[in-house]
């Protein structure tokens, strides 16, 4: 028997009970999902499976719902984290130390354009490493950085002008 007729064969064998244990203690929507990632696990395992399975896929599917459960727990610890953050989810986290010109300036950029210069002048990464980081290549990064240095030399000048006409007779 090779092996694919051997796992339909456990499948077949031990679905039923193996989405009964889950049932009985995970929520409805996640019971699928965890039923599916034991039998993988027990796909990947089909060598190593003994003569009386169903006690390793229990284990396995014992397993499975706590992973599931630690992610939930930690999608739950994030939710909260983002529900009492001050600042829109597409803004980077600014150190206090910088100005508020700069502040304001690196906001007016896109998220592209402003991730590449933090990943240079605040990560120290090298173009290089910076466009694998970003996710693109090496000459689209460059082409994104020198757009972004352009645009945050323009507004911080711009942020530069004079607040009052009395400042410009002094």
């Amino acid at each position: 028997m090779d092996a694919r007729e051997r796992f339909e064969r456990l499948f077949d064998r031990h679905h039923a009970e193996v989405a009964a244990y889950v049932r009985r203690r995970a929520p409805a929507d996640a019971v699928e999902d965890a039923v599916a990632e034991t039998f993988l696990v027990a796909w990947r395992s089909l060598d190593r499976l003994g003569e009386h399975p169903l006690p390793w896929l229990y284990g396995v599917a014992r397993r499975v719902l706590a992973n599931e459960s630690r992610g939930r727990r930690r999608r739950g610890a994030l939710w909260t984290r983002l529900a009492h953050q001050t600042q829109r989810p597409d803004e980077p986290l600014l150190a206090a130390e910088v100005s508020e010109p700069l502040r304001g300036a690196l906001l007016a950029l896109g998220p592209a354009e402003r991730e590449a210069l933090l990943l240079i002048a605040w990560e120290g990464l090298t173009p290089q490493q910076a466009a694998r980081a970003a996710g693109c290549s090496a000459v689209a990064f460059r082409g994104r950085l020198h757009r972004a240095r352009r645009r945050l030399a323009r507004r911080l000048r711009d942020e530069r002008l004079p607040l009052t006409q009395e400042a410009t007779e002094t």
